[in-house]
């Protein structure tokens, strides 16, 4: 089986983790959370030789999303996600980013396809499982290979953290939901990535993670 792999570009003063993941073999791939600075993102596709298939979303907020638009023009290629009850975000990027005084030209993006819980995305042999996982934004979805004991969480959980609730469409309660009916039946050996930080083992978290305590 060939290989899934991962690579971490930190983008924009949030420093965001915009993810790439792609097959060792064909190098087909796909951008996760294009937050901004696309022509880093652009850069680093060519330089290591990366087709990419498509644009996958987790959420609307403007650090995972801000240079949705800009780079689906330079790749010619779908935007996929995230699920239907971010539209209001993604369409108020620019609003965001003027309340946050973000020093970045962003676009206002509506993607190719919208996910919703149970489907499946894939670029070549690699198959994802979709999660609909609100609470940090109410359209926030996470991708669970399961061949690979791999997950993208998003902001969902973090390594020692969960997800900001304070920001417009932010729940707390549903947020911890979420990360027990949809994150943690996932399994203990399942690694991750996050939308900032390192990632880590979802057995982890749940045994160490503060913000789990009673989940």
């Amino acid at each position: 089986m060939s290989q899934l792999q991962a690579g971490i570009i930190p983008v924009t003063p949030f420093q965001q983790n915009c993810t790439i993941l792609f097959d060792s073999d064909t190098k087909e791939g796909v951008v996760v959370d294009p937050g901004g600075d696309v022509d880093v993102i652009t850069q680093t596709i060519a330089e290591n030789g990366i087709k990419i298939a498509a644009i996958w979303l987790t959420h609307g907020h403007l650090d995972h999303a801000g240079g949705a638009a800009d780079l689906r023009d330079e790749l010619g290629v779908d935007i996929i996600g995230p699920h239907k009850d971010d539209l209001p975000l993604l369409q108020g990027l620019e609003d965001q980013a003027n309340r946050f005084g973000v020093p970045m030209k962003l676009r206002n993006v509506t993607p190719d396809r919208w996910l919703e819980d149970g489907e499946t995305v894939s670029f070549g042999a690699h198959e994802f499982k979709v999660r609909h996982c609100p609470g940090h934004a109410p359209g926030h979805v996470i991708f669970f290979n399961e061949a690979q004991n791999f997950a993208h969480l998003g902001d969902v959980l973090f390594s020692g953290s969960i997800g900001r609730t304070d920001l417009p469409g932010g729940n707390h309660q549903q947020l911890l939901d979420s990360i027990r009916d949809k994150v943690l039946p996932l399994g203990d050996e399942v690694g991750f990535i996050c939308g900032h930080g390192p990632g880590g083992r979802i057995g982890d978290e749940r045994r160490n993670n503060p913000f789990l305590v009673g989940l």
